[in-house]
């Protein structure tokens, strides 16, 4: 079985240790969300989200894998958190492999997008703003911070 397709099997099963397990200890990582992370940091950013989650589904596809790289398409269907309302998000992910681990994983998403639908007016009206984008970025930082203490 493919790195990716360990991946994001394990999340769609909501087995965020196996998902830690996929990433090489020099990784990073990186997406609209958290920033760049590192790799005990983006561990605990999946056990964070696959825990606080509670109707967190998740489809993908592997579009392109090689033994140093892949792309995949995931969509992720989950309630957020702070807002109570339904996110369907959209999400492209783009990986360096090597060793049959991901050393980088970069994430793509529409930002504005998310946005709206996981903040509602405030995202509408100022989404694509970098002010809530910094903000949401803080606020991610801060909860990842807390959940590994």
């Amino acid at each position: 079985m493919s790195v990716l397709d360990r991946f994001y099997g394990a999340f769609v099963a909501r087995d965020s240790s196996t998902m830690a397990a996929c990433y090489a200890d020099d990784a990073t990582f990186n997406d609209p969300a958290f920033g760049d992370l590192n790799a005990a940091e983006v561990r605990a950013m999946w056990k964070m989200l696959v825990g606080r989650s509670a109707d967190l589904r998740v489809r993908y596809k592997v579009l392109e894998e090689d033994e140093r790289s892949g792309v995949c398409e995931w969509h992720a269907h989950y309630t957020f958190t702070s807002t109570g309302r339904k996110v369907h998000n959209i999400i492209r992910s783009e990986f360096v492999l090597r060793d049959g681990s991901i050393v980088q994983q970069r994430d793509h998403f529409d930002f504005w997008r998310w946005s709206r639908q996981a903040l509602g007016l405030t995202g509408l009206l100022l989404g694509w703003s970098p002010m809530v984008r910094n903000k949401v970025q803080r606020t991610a930082r801060a909860a990842l911070e807390r959940s590994m203490r």
